[in-house]
């Protein structure tokens, strides 16, 4: 019975092996015979392809025509799933990371997780955090996911456990993993697939192409092909404003398909976009002007129709020219900007070296904000410490460890106390409302007895005083008085029409503030929130809630100076198509808010912000200053310190510019005072600070 049963399965697999043989027989011979000449003459034929030739995007440029981010032809690695051997991705990734390395280049990778053991998430500023969720989010994992949890899902995902065959499995160390993941995360993000390579790096050397392409027999699928790459002129020049470009990301890309579907060209899905058609290889701006102006600086990809015939290409036709993006004039001044950022610089390390401990030695960070008084353009944004965007995907892992935070925009996203700065907009306020008037004095004998279990303190006794006097020494005893006899209400309106707690109206992200409140103080402090007298008091000079931005305390600046028309701040001084001869967009100064104050009143605070300029708080800078300059100091209590604020414009009575100035634990605020006097100089007087090489518009000159 058993050898029967086994005979009658051979037969069986005989007749099937017999059976399968005779169908491609006689498949072959409908190709070669009864069909063989209807097939020869389709192979003949031609045939059409259309590729699509990808635009250029638009130049970034200062208001002065020199460049900040423009393009030029670099050579990418990457990587065509078409042509991976099937469960060898891994393996490739970390051959090809091991060229990298010797070659002494880098590779992207945006794994918001440090690269050393113990592994821990890069958070700590805005695009860091949301990142440490995207990432969460992509594995399916809560928000209170643990960095154990990602890694553990990371290798479980991606197969990292470990390599080699079944029976002897080798563990990936630590760091193959962290260095895989980082590649395969990326892979997932930007959409990798056979329709979709990889970009694995951007803007190798040429030195490196020959070490990728001998070693092609154990890479394949791997490439090095010429591409399009951003170059940023002067990568340390506003970095966090110019901005940068990279991949659609796999989650905003989903997020586009759900909300307006997909359009099919040449056989690709695109999505829309803020009205623009981006495939999953497209990039896109992250963030600061890149971002902001997107819908400027993307071309328009062209086809290309190609004529094929058999297996080759007999014909090429360009049946629509790509049209490349416009080019975007930012009102930064890269002059001005660098001046900020050195002078910035260069005083907070002065502090450190020379400055006794309690007393400004701590400075470790800071902002600069100037804005043109009658137009609200930003002409600088610096914030330290700072980075280059030209070594940035090198140097993201520092940068992302470092403490305090280098990739944060505190010029436009810091929240700071402003202290006594605020007290021009109090003089105003009260001023304007009749609560005080120019002669009407009030007592300060250094401690303020309004309230006798609250032991409110002046920095010193300045005897009968009136308001130019009060602002002249920054006398906290005056402003308490003013402000409680004005109420919070009175203040709070004033506050809102010089722009506290709103936004500025500039393009990039920021901070809008805060302006201290009974609601406010409600919403912040639910076991502690009645409003107090004390409140008023402490609101008057600039304590308590408020909280503001450095490019927010430059437009209060300016609205001073402006006799109270507070402009809308812009970084977009025009929008020019790609050869820069036609114009398609030119700043407009618009006004945002008029503060409901007379001629006389401003000109009763200017004068004592000039008093404080040449014969008060900042006499020290500014006494003797060839030009007469409006500021004010303030020397705000801060959770770790006491921050240096300062704020100015010049000239006094005809203002053009407006600056704010914040150094983190830098103490006293005339101490911020030389950074401003340094760009007066700059802007006034051609600087002492090094400036960048002139040019013509858009090119650097000899």
């Amino acid at each position: 019975m058993k050898s029967n049963s086994r005979m009658m399965r051979i037969i069986f697999l005989a007749a099937v092996v017999i059976s399968i043989l005779l169908l491609y027989s006689l498949r072959l011979m409908d190709f070669q015979v009864v069909n063989g000449e209807m097939y020869e003459q389709m192979i003949e034929q031609n045939w059409e392809s259309v590729q699509t030739i990808k635009a250029a995007r638009g130049e970034i440029l200062d208001r002065n025509g020199r460049p900040l981010a423009m393009n030029t032809i670099g050579r990418d690695v990457v990587i065509d799933q078409a042509f991976l051997e099937p469960g060898t991705t891994n393996a490739v990734i970390l051959r090809l990371i091991g060229i990298l390395e010797e070659a002494d280049e880098d590779w992207i990778d945006n794994l918001p997780i440090t690269m050393e053991t113990p592994f821990s998430f890069i958070t700590g500023y805005d695009s860091a955090d949301a990142a440490v969720l995207r990432l969460k989010r992509f594995l399916g994992l809560a928000e209170y996911a643990t960095v154990e949890d990602v890694v553990y899902h990371l290798k479980r995902r991606y197969q990292l456990e470990s390599h080699g065959d079944d029976e002897n499995p080798i563990p990936y160390t630590d760091e193959e993993f962290r260095k895989i993941a980082g590649v395969r995360y990326e892979m997932s993000q930007q959409g990798f697939s056979y329709r979709t390579p990889y970009t694995f790096a951007s803007n190798i050397k040429i030195e490196t192409v020959p070490l990728i392409k001998e070693r092609s027999f154990e890479l394949a699928g791997v490439d090095v092909v010429e591409s399009t790459i951003r170059q940023y002129v002067a990568g340390d020049i506003a970095p966090q404003i110019v901005g940068q470009i990279g991949k659609i990301y796999q989650e905003q890309w989903q997020q586009a398909a759900k909300e307006g579907g997909y359009t099919e060209i040449n056989g690709i899905n695109h999505v829309t976009i803020d009205g623009q058609l981006y495939s999953m290889n497209d990039v896109i701006g992250k963030d600061g002007a890149e971002l902001a102006f997107e819908g400027y600086l993307k071309g328009k990809d062209g086809e290309r129709k190609v004529i094929v015939k058999g297996q080759d290409v007999i014909d090429v036709l360009d049946t629509s020219e790509p049209v490349p993006g416009n080019t975007v004039v930012l009102t930064i001044d890269s002059r001005i900007q660098k001046v900020a950022q050195d002078a910035l610089e260069r005083k907070i390390l002065l502090q450190q070296e020379t400055y006794p401990e309690g007393r400004g030695k701590e400075a470790n960070a800071g902002a600069v904000a100037v804005v043109d008084c009658k137009t609200g353009e930003a002409l600088a944004l610096a914030s330290y410490p700072s980075y280059s965007l030209t070594t940035y995907q090198q140097d993201y892992p520092e940068l992302a460890r470092s403490d305090p935070p280098r990739l944060i925009n505190r010029a436009v996203s810091g929240r700071y106390t402003p202290g006594s700065i605020f007290k021009p907009l109090v003089a105003t306020s009260a001023l304007a409302s009749g609560v005080t008037t120019p002669l009407k004095q009030e007592s300060c004998g250094l401690v303020y007895t309004r309230f006798p279990d609250y032991p409110a303190m002046c920095e010193g006794s300045h005897g009968l005083i009136n308001v130019m006097q009060a602002l002249q020494w920054s006398c906290n005893i005056y402003f308490y008085e003013t402000g409680y006899n004005m109420g919070i209400e009175t203040l709070d309106r004033y506050a809102e029409q010089f722009g506290i707690g709103q936004p500025t109206g500039i393009e990039v992200g920021e901070n809008v503030g805060q302006m201290s409140s009974p609601a406010l103080k409600q919403a912040l402090h639910k076991d502690d929130s009645e409003w107090q007298p004390g409140d008023i008091i402490q609101t008057s000079i600039g304590q308590l809630d408020t909280m503001l931005s450095p490019l927010q305390m430059a437009n209060y600046a300016a609205t001073l100076a402006n006799n109270g028309q507070r402009m809308k701040v812009t970084l977009l001084k025009s929008v020019k198509n790609y050869t820069l001869d036609e114009t398609i967009y030119e700043h407009e100064p618009e006004v945002a808010a008029t503060v409901d104050a007379s001629p006389e009143v401003f000109a009763t605070v200017r004068q004592g912000m000039v008093n404080a300029s040449h014969i008060g708080t900042a006499r020290g800078t500014f006494a003797g200053y060839p030009i007469q300059v409006a500021s004010k100091t303030g020397s705000p209590q801060a959770p770790d310190g006491i921050n240096s604020t300062f704020i100015a414009y010049a000239p006094a009575n005809d203002p053009e510019i407006a600056v704010a100035v914040v150094m983190e634990k830098g103490w006293e605020g005339f101490t911020s005072a030389p950074i401003v006097k340094e760009i007066f100089d700059a802007y006034f007087f051609g600087g002492s600070g090094k400036t960048s090489a002139p040019t013509e518009f858009g090119v650097l000159l000899p």
